[in-house]
C-alpha cells in the first residue's frame, strides 16, 4: 500500500494499538522479573518476543502513511 491508500482515522487507529501494543509489552517485560513459576515466564518470553515483532509491523504501517499528504 502506498501513503495514498490510508485514511487518517486509520493511521491514528494504528497508531493507538502502537500505544497500547508498547505498554503491554512493557508490563511484560516488567512482570517477567517478578514471576517464579517457569510456565508463566515462558509466556510472558513469548509475549515480549510476539510483541516485538508487531510493533516492527506497524511501525513499518506508520512509515509508510503520510500524515502532510493528507492534509492537502
Amino acid at each position: 500500500m502506498n501513503t495514498a491508500d490510508y485514511g487518517l482515522h486509520e493511521t491514528l487507529e494504528v497508531h493507538e494499538l502502537a500505544a497500547f501494543k508498547t505498554l503491554c509489552m512493557t508490563k511484560a517485560k516488567a512482570m517477567k522479573l517478578l514471576v517464579s513459576d517457569p510456565e508463566l515466564k515462558q509466556i510472558l518470553l513469548d509475549d515480549v518476543e510476539i510483541s516485538t515483532r508487531q510493533l516492527q509491523e506497524l511501525s513499518h504501517i506508520l512509515a509508510n502513511s503520510d500524515i502532510r499528504e493528507m492534509r492537502s
